[in-house]
């Protein structure tokens, strides 16, 4: 299939009504400075699966759209006061704004993605909106919960950070009608073990962990949220400990609230390790997708390889 060349610039504050400056001015404000990780993901899927170059840029705009969105109802949630370095959108504009704002992108989703016409891209998008307002609910209950356990913080992330990456490598297929069951089982646990490697990644940045990008230190912790990595590190203990370690005020306090830094370097390696494992059966998986390939379509695998290494180890593509 030939591939149109057009623009694929996901945000342009022209696809916005003109008689709504606000709206386009706190489009341009979230929209700038982010990574774009997601419509790079669909954009490799694209190339590789030869997706018609109009059909790469609704999805990669679809996923964009709804990733934004989702922040502007995080940060509001959470009371986060920064974003991507500036002022959360909730505070500059109110949280009246930041909610509209939110609502407007996903309502602009479902109509771009209904002009094309395929109705199970629809319902499997509509599907990924409502499990990411599952996992907004349930991460809101456990916040203040220190006692949280892995396991329940891995269905919320399943909800929240790993339906994203599903539908990146999930929708290219399903636009294309390629409804296989298999495929999609395959794609679907791929989704969930990158989903699962990149948001434990993001929690080891909490205790400055392969924080290269700067992230506040503890900031979770401070903000009544005991993540993934938190968890781990608390198992085991007893209550009276964990008190103790959650009121940590500083990563040298937490050391020594723990047990010591060679206990929490002890326990970063076995969580290093048990992810380890994840990066295997992700790439046992990847042998799975081989037998449901196309002819020419076999370089997608290697480019799917090294997403393990790039959002759990933080290495750069």
């Amino acid at each position: 299939m030939s591939r149109n060349v057009i623009d694929l610039k996901v945000y342009d504050s022209r696809d916005f009504p003109a008689y709504l400056p606000k709206l386009s001015k706190l489009y341009d404000d979230l929209f700038s400075g982010g990574k774009g990780f997601r419509a790079k993901l669909i954009r490799m899927m694209a190339s590789n699966l030869s997706l018609d170059g109009k059909v790469e840029h609704l999805l990669a705009q679809t996923i964009e759209f709804i990733h934004n969105a989702s922040l502007l109802h995080d940060d509001l949630v959470d009371r986060s006061q920064l974003r991507r370095g500036k002022t959360a959108a909730w505070t500059k504009y109110t949280p009246e704004y930041a909610v509209l704002a939110g609502d407007y992108l996903l309502a602009r989703v479902m109509v771009n993605l209904s002009s094309h016409g395929n109705i199970r891209l629809v319902q499997y998008t509509a599907q990924v909106i409502g499990d990411l307002l599952e996992g907004e609910w349930l991460q809101d209950s456990v916040v203040g919960d220190f006692f949280v356990t892995l396991e329940q913080l891995d269905r919320i992330h399943n909800l929240k950070t790993a339906s994203l990456f599903k539908w990146c490598i999930r929708a290219p297929f399903i636009a294309q009608e390629r409804y296989n069951e298999d495929l999609h089982q395959t794609l679907e646990e791929m989704g969930t073990l990158l989903g699962q490697l990149f948001q434990r990644s993001d929690d080891l940045l909490d205790y400055d962990v392969r924080n290269d990008e700067g992230k506040a230190i503890l900031g979770d912790l401070k903000s009544g949220y005991l993540n993934s990595f938190g968890a781990y590190l608390c198992k085991g203990k007893s209550r009276q400990e964990i008190d103790q370690i959650v009121k940590s005020y500083d990563l040298e306090s937490f050391y020594e609230n723990l047990g010591g830094k060679n206990e929490f370097d002890q326990k970063l390696l076995e969580f290093d390790e048990m992810n380890k494992n994840l990066i295997r059966m992700y790439d046992h998986h990847l042998e799975r997708l081989k037998t449901h390939l196309k002819p020419g379509e076999e370089k997608l695998i290697d480019h799917l390889r090294p997403l393990t290494e790039i959002l759990y180890w933080r290495r750069k593509p």
